[in-house]
């Protein structure tokens, strides 16, 4: 039987160490989180850590031994889930006293569980033979969060042998996938994010840990992160004809999330979500069409409907409202609460200088930045210790980093094999083809400031990990980035995990400023400034470029359209307000529109 978590809720990845142990935190309470495993050195570090801490004798798996990076991944998560389970035993061998873990596990769901009802009949029962059975049945019903892994799809170098021969099967993503895949994790779910993969999603058919094996039940689930319905169904599709079903699709907003920013033209979260909310059996009947018959082509367990498909949603939630509307009025099945989550020690890891940054955070610390070497808008927060390393170095003439983990490495501008954007080498050697160029002071201004700001994610990312752990890593590297959604200023508490359920449900209010924009308004901002900009840094815009700038604003203005709709259908507690910010971003949009045509 599948197993489901009693939370509406799931704490998405964050960076590679922010949610690195998360599962290991808060599985036990019932909460689904995922994690990075595209970085093998730090997970190896994590293995000794945990290894460590679980009192079991810890083997290294050293680069120098066959299919290490896979298996280090297998090895990792298969820990983890005898941490989980090891907690889980201990959680249900506890008692119903206040305080314990299993008391906790109870009063953290939502009012609306019916498991909350069967705790609160336990615990307003008198008689002592019902309170015993009673007792039986929660504990039967006790089930752990689920152990999710996220692969970044792009992020997919290719790796070499001895003889600096590629290795077949051999890239990152690849040997992500099969560590994954070989691990004894069940009721789990495998996330792609950043868009399609070919190459992976072939992969896929070598390995039977995707098969269902009844219906709708599956040990390791497929979930992909998507920005629209679109893109939904085409990869969906994608898998359908090569047997593997897709059991949820994650929408997340294109700009106003934590990590690299995808943003749509100009399509609003509103109307993304109610298309899925109107065509949601015919995605699930399309996939079907091409599924079962992939099934028989190759011999497999075959099904007479298809399997159920989840919509869930992340990105820029921050109040009980916003949760209760997602899936109240867009019936989604569930929703991801990341960012806001950095600020509770109880399910992520951070170092405490960060953590300090993250709590004093204000609006003009989280910017969209060009760091990431993939060439990809980067929502980054200021002030960290990965950024005043970049710059000292930019100020002693010495821009770049040292490119030790390779997980980045693209470009092959001025090399054979790909290096990274913001190495050292890379950075030496675009700046002097800068200067040769001729160019005018404005536009050599622009491109140096492109190339220097690129940071490198890969050490900057894992780093809080081996300082919160005190586990070394990278000698001498200890620089931090993170990358947390816009709405880490609204919070500035560091919360228990206790305290971060209560307000996810309603029961309490942790959040800074607690008349904030409703997240619809924050993202609709967030794409005006998108489109602003894009227009300001193109100096000599094309018809082509006209056209994208028209489609855009025509996107937004049919988000707002929809916006009012929805406060026709469904009672908003500030319908005012939220009215009169459509209003003032419908009137800007409409001056974008003119000032499109005066310059066309």
């Amino acid at each position: 039987m599948q197993i489901t978590s009693p939370h509406t809720f799931h704490i998405p990845v964050m960076g590679i160490a922010y949610t690195i142990d998360s599962p290991i935190k808060v599985a036990c309470f019932g909460i689904n989180s995922a994690i990075s495993v595209i970085e093998d050195n730090i997970l190896e570090v994590m293995r000794k850590y945990y290894y460590g801490q679980n009192n079991e004798p810890y083997v290294p798996i050293t680069v120098k031994e066959e299919d290490y990076r896979a298996r280090r991944i297998t090895d990792y998560l298969n820990l983890m889930q005898r941490i989980v389970t090891s907690k889980m035993e201990r959680l249900k061998a506890s008692t119903f006293e206040g305080g314990s873990d299993l008391v906790k596990y109870f009063e953290m769901l939502p009012d609306t569980s019916l498991l909350k009802d069967k705790y609160h009949e336990w615990l307003f029962t008198l008689n002592p033979e019902k309170k015993g059975l009673l007792e039986k049945l929660l504990l039967k019903l006790v089930v752990p969060g689920a152990v999710e892994v996220n692969i970044m799809t792009k992020v997919d170098k290719e790796n070499l042998d001895k003889n600096k021969d590629i290795i077949e099967n051999g890239s990152d993503a690849l040997t992500a996938l099969k560590g994954y895949a070989k691990s004894e994790l069940t009721n789990s779910s495998l996330i792609f994010s950043a868009g399609m993969n070919p190459r992976l999603y072939n992969y896929m058919e070598n390995f039977s840990a995707f098969d269902a094996y009844e219906w709708g039940s599956f040990h390791k689930k497929v979930v992909i992160k998507v920005s629209d319905y679109r893109s939904a169904l085409i990869q969906g599709k994608y898998l359908a004809k090569k047997g593997i079903w897709v059991s949820e699709f994650r929408i997340e907003s294109g700009l106003n999330c934590g990590g690299h920013v995808f943003a749509t033209q100009g399509l609003l979260m509103g109307p993304i979500l109610q298309e899925f909310k109107e065509k949601r059996q015919e995605l699930q009947d399309s996939l079907f069409e091409l599924y079962n018959p992939a099934l028989t082509a190759k011999g497999k367990l075959t099904f007479s409907e298809p399997h159920p498909i989840k919509i869930k949603v992340q990105g820029g939630i921050g109040t009980s409202e916003e949760d209760n509307l997602l899936r109240n009025y867009y019936q989604v099945d569930g929703t991801g609460w990341g960012t806001p989550f950095l600020l509770c020690p109880e399910a992520t890891t951070v170092d405490e200088d960060t953590l300090e940054l993250l709590r004093q955070s204000k609006d003009r610390d989280v910017v969209r930045s060009k760091a990431s070497p993939l060439g990809v808008q980067f929502n980054y927060l200021k002030g960290t210790t990965a950024e005043k390393e970049r710059l000292d170095r930019i100020a002693k003439e010495k821009p770049g980093s040292p490119c030790t983990e390779k997980l980045l490495v693209s470009n092959t501008e001025f090399t054979k094999e790909p290096i990274c954007t913001a190495s050292s080498k890379y950075q030496k050697m675009k700046l002097e083809q800068l200067e040769s160029l001729n160019l005018s002071e404005e536009e050599l201004e622009l491109q140096r400031e492109e190339v220097l700001g690129k940071e490198c994610l890969c050490i900057g990312l894992s780093n809080a990990a081996a300082i919160r752990y005190e586990v070394p890593f990278l000698k001498k590297l200890t620089a931090v980035t993170i990358c947390p959604g816009p709405n880490i200023v609204n919070f500035s508490k560091v919360a228990s995990l206790r305290e971060m359920t209560d307000h996810i449900y309603g029961r309490q209010n942790i959040m800074q400023y607690p008349n904030r924009p409703l997240m619809f308004v924050a993202e609709l901002r967030l794409y005006i400034d998108f489109l602003k900009k894009e227009m300001k840094h193109t100096l000599t815009p094309t018809a082509r470029d006209f056209k994208t700038w028209e489609k855009f604003s025509e996107n937004l203005l049919d988000g707002i359209a929809h916006y009012y709709d929805l406060t026709a259908n469904y009672i908003l507690d500030n319908k005012a307000q939220f009215e009169r910010d459509l209003a003032d971003a419908k009137k800007e949009i409409l001056q974008l529109q003119e000032l499109q045509l005066q310059v066309g």
